[in-house]
């Protein structure tokens, strides 16, 4: 049976049992992931007060959080395409949860940084393995709707972050502690990741068939599709000519066969990074700066966030309904001209629905690209291609306060939302220009496994 027979039979099935489950944990390490992400953020005030800390040393947090983001999406890639992505998945799970919990007995700015770092590597570990999961073990026609539930779910964790820092962070002078034990609670995941299947794509391309099969038998018998025990072409499964010892190193993804797509993602997510914290990280001190109150702009940018899971949940609809690559390009227009009118308006209202369309927007995006980004990537290479492209955008980050910064200073309010406009645009076109159609098509026949080529359909 050759990998394509795997994927075929894969894509037939209905949701399953072992989908549900899936769903489940995914969307329960997603909820306390973005909560995580977004605890300093929320913390921080309470850090401040009780620490006597400058503005500078927050940064020095903050951006350390994103060193470690960079160096866990690069490396949880290659470790899930070396050990699998369920292992993978409980790796940085752990990770995340553990170092989140050690935030909460930080005792001074360099161990705060620290343990925020190792939080930021588990962080970035699990979405990108998360991701991938998503992609090989969901029917193709799908993929997309099942990761917008589950980032829907997963968004909800930043509003609810922001009401539990908002109770417990006055409390006490040490209130600020509990928010890192609520980003710890993902833990709490591990008990439904451990039910999760392997991906069968992966197990088959790492030489180990019988295991495969023996999960696409299981999943087909609980669909009812077929009997569990199925007809014994199974015996002849099909090798990819892959070198199992070389424990898919970095450079596989610049030989001639993936080296188009993985520049194309690279600059997808240099550019959509840029984008997205250019907006969401500085909309409120640019509101303050731009002659708003703190309340009114803090109440803008509250109202504004509503909206990041109401975006996903949109995305779950449409992602399968259009060409995924146009709907990235599309979308990027999209969130340029809302983050124009955002710029140029005055009026509160004009503010908020603009930001809101923003937001919807920017968060339908995220959904495309998560689903999109592995779909781009062979197997053995999966998981390897999405970390180090989102880690590459994370790590771009590092600059993008400064650019904004000097925007801001330079040319004014206005200049930044041009900015942030011209990266939007960067991504839609090197979609629209370059991209592949993976739409409801299969991973194998994206990546040619059933011809014996590695070219993809475009």
């Amino acid at each position: 049976m050759s990998n394509s027979s795997i994927s075929e039979r894969m894509d037939r099935l209905p949701i399953t049992r072992p989908h549900r489950i899936a769903i489940f944990a995914l969307a329960f390490a997603y909820f306390f992931e973005l909560a995580d992400l977004n605890t300093f953020a929320f913390a921080a005030p309470g850090v401040m007060q009780a620490w006597h800390i400058a503005v500078g040393s927050v940064a020095l947090i903050t951006s350390a959080s994103f060193g470690g983001m960079f160096l866990g999406a690069v490396s949880a890639g290659w470790l899930a395409d070396s050990i699998g992505r369920k292992r993978a998945l409980i790796v940085t799970v752990l990770c995340y949860a553990l170092f989140s919990l050690l935030n909460a007995a930080s005792w001074d700015v360099a161990s705060l940084a620290t343990f925020r770092f190792l939080t930021g590597v588990g962080l970035s570990g699990m979405t990108v393995t998360a991701n991938t999961y998503v992609s090989e073990f969901f029917p193709a026609n799908v993929r997309g709707k099942y990761m917008g539930r589950i980032m829907t779910v997963g968004l909800i964790g930043i509003p609810a972050t922001a009401w539990f820092a908002r109770t417990f962070v006055p409390m006490a002078p040490w209130g600020w502690r509990t928010v890192f034990v609520w980003g710890s609670l993902g833990l709490f995941a591990l008990i439904l990741i451990a039910r999760m299947k392997e991906s069968p794509r992966w197990l088959l391309r790492r030489n180990r068939e019988a295991q495969a099969l023996q999960i696409v038998e299981e999943l087909e018998a609980l669909a009812a599709s077929r009997p569990a025990s199925a007809p014994a072409t199974s015996v002849h499964v099909r090798r990819e000519p892959i070198d199992y010892g070389r424990r898919v190193p970095l450079a596989r993804l610049f030989e001639p066969a993936e080296r188009n797509r993985t520049f194309i993602l690279l600059l997808v997510w240099i550019f959509q990074t840029l984008g997205f914290y250019g907006f969401v990280a500085w909309v409120p001190t640019l509101l303050v700066k731009h002659g708003f109150s703190v309340v009114h702009s803090l109440t803008y940018a509250s109202l504004i966030a509503v909206c990041n899971p109401l975006g996903a949940i949109a995305a779950s609809y449409l992602v399968e309904r259009f060409e995924r690559r146009w709907f990235i390009a599309v979308t990027g227009v999209l969130i340029a001209a809302f983050g124009l009118g955002f710029g140029l308006s005055f009026h509160p209202a004009a503010i908020v629905v603009f930001g809101a369309l923003v937001m919807l927007s920017i968060q339908a995006m995220a959904v495309a690209l998560y689903t999109y980004t592995p779909e781009m990537f062979p197997t053995d290479v999966r998981s390897t291609g999405m970390g180090l492209t989102y880690g590459v955008g994370r790590l771009a980050n590092v600059l993008g306060p400064f650019v904004v910064s000097a925007l801001f200073v330079a040319h004014g309010y206005g200049s930044v939302f041009v900015y942030i406009a011209a990266c939007w645009l960067a991504v839609s076109a090197v979609v629209a220009l370059f991209g592949t159609s993976t739409t409801g098509r299969s991973l194998e026949v994206l990546h040619g496994s059933a011809a014996g080529t590695q070219e993809a359909v475009r």
